[in-house]
């Protein structure tokens, strides 16, 4: 195999990407796609899973309508992977919110719960039930979590988004520790700010929470990037590829941003 064959997943992997009727998700899922992979997505939303279904660009992209914090619905999820797929090679665990924008005392204690119960308790939930499918994976299985610039930095009133991001990198290394010795690999994906309709409604949030335009609060997101620019959908699913090839089997236990180098949030 030379080197630039390595740089690809091999054809027919089986992949569950959960929040991956779209944003990220979506595009991480047609990447793979692209590869010859069997890709299975959930997603609690059914607009998006019925335009999934709907795009002929997507027929070959399973799914199931599934709330990732909700451990019956779990169960649907992996009983749709398992009769559609037969196994699992892959599992990328991206189904996320942002979560609520306001200092700490003034923060709603359930919208609190809620982000800890989609951001990361979906994580375990997914990773419980992938990885007795994983061991029996010929390449050995790799989970990647997506966790954010806001799992390795500090981010003031996005206070719970910032502790679940934290959180899954320490997940991710835990379980690369122990999983490791059984030929499964874990890492996690730290994008940056990426360009899409999702950040759009967090730097207008955080520009009514400061009272900033939103062209201001903007401006300043950039300023704190090296590249000045937004990471985009594609450059995300491009290291979840790499991660899942030839060339990236000797990565284990990494948190890998995607971001630029943002500096500070």
């Amino acid at each position: 195999m030379t080197v630039l064959q390595m740089l690809k997943p091999r054809a027919g992997l089986r992949v569950l990407i959960t929040g991956g009727a779209s944003g990220i998700g979506l595009v991480i899922a047609k990447a793979f796609v692209e590869t010859g992979a069997r890709v299975h997505v959930c997603d609690a939303s059914a607009e998006a899973i019925d335009a999934l279904r709907a795009d002929e660009t997507s027929q070959s992209i399973s799914s199931t309508l599934a709330d990732v914090s909700d451990e019956s619905a779990v169960a649907r999820v992996f009983a749709d992977l398992e009769q559609r797929l037969g196994g699992l090679d892959v599992l990328v665990n991206n189904a996320g919110i942002a979560g609520p924008t306001g200092g700490i005392d003034a923060m709603d204690a359930a919208e609190w719960e809620r982000t800890i119960s989609i951001n990361l308790n979906a994580q375990f939930y997914f990773a419980r039930r992938a990885v007795p499918l994983l061991r029996a994976s010929p390449d050995g299985g790799s989970i990647i979590a997506l966790s954010s610039v806001a799992g390795r930095l500090g981010y003031a009133y996005r206070t719970p988004y910032s502790a679940t991001k934290w959180a899954v990198v320490g997940l991710t290394k835990s379980l690369a520790i122990e999983l490791g010795p059984q030929g499964i690999r874990v890492n996690a994906i730290q994008p940056g700010i990426v360009r899409g309709p999702r950040i759009q409604r967090v730097i207008a949030a955080r520009a009514e929470q400061l009272g900033l335009s939103y062209d201001a609060m903007e401006a300043q997101y950039l300023e704190k990037i090296s590249l000045r620019r937004m990471t985009t959908p594609e450059e995300v699913a491009a290291t979840a590829l790499f991660l899942c090839s030839p060339g990236g089997s000797g990565i284990s236990g990494q948190a890998i941003s995607v971001c630029g180098n943002v500096e500070v949030l």
